[in-house]
């Protein structure tokens, strides 16, 4: 059976997990009604318009 033969540093072992581990930036989309970017299936919160209908009242 394979045994190391020494310690894994914790920079090895940290630069090999930090590859996979980065931050993604939001897909946004227009909004139907008044074209402002947001995330998907969200309230948009300027118009306050989802899937065509208004569902909250914007504050101003």
């Amino acid at each position: 059976m394979a045994v190391p033969r020494a310690k894994t540093s914790k920079a090895r072992t940290r630069r090999r997990r930090g590859v996979n581990m980065h931050l993604e930036a939001p897909q946004l989309v227009e909004c139907s009604n008044c074209g402002n970017l947001t995330m998907q299936h969200r309230v948009c919160p300027k118009c306050g318009y989802y899937g065509g209908r208004q569902v909250i009242v914007p504050q101003a």
